[in-house]
């Protein structure tokens, strides 16, 4: 049998990862395939690194999560081709999430308004949403 869950449960667990990354988590833009699990080394060339605000992401709703105000860097670090970020606590070294880059409508689990970075380019992210599943 398939456990399922509540939207209520759905969403207090979404919630729950914002609370456990804490606040000002920094967000770092990679190139490459990204590690086998968040455990392992970081891989990649930095790209950019954008330090999320204090509340960084909306509150879960219809068992879904999604960025809070507008993500963007004004001056990229390389110049490379995105492909896959992660999400560290504020002490820049904890990792707590990783997945894939794509550019806008890709399908991807963060989209970027361009994958093609180049260094000092501005860039946005133009989706970054969390699905609990168990509906």
């Amino acid at each position: 049998m398939t456990v399922q869950a509540s939207v209520a449960v759905r969403n207090a667990g979404l919630d729950a990862y914002e609370t456990a990354i804490g606040a000002s988590a920094i967000l770092r833009i990679r190139t490459g395939a990204q590690p086998a699990n968040v455990a392992a080394a970081s891989s990649g060339t930095v790209l950019a690194t954008l330090n999320l605000a204090s509340d960084w992401m909306a509150a879960a709703s219809g068992g879904t999560k999604a960025l809070l105000g507008t993500w963007q860097d004004l001056s990229a670090d390389a110049t490379g081709t995105a492909a896959h970020w992660e999400i560290t606590a504020s002490d820049g070294t904890t990792r707590h999430l990783q997945g894939n880059v794509t550019a806008t409508g890709g399908g991807g689990d963060l989209t970027v308004d361009n994958v093609s970075f180049a260094i000092t380019q501005a860039f946005s992210i133009t989706s970054f949403t969390w699905t609990a599943g168990n509906g």
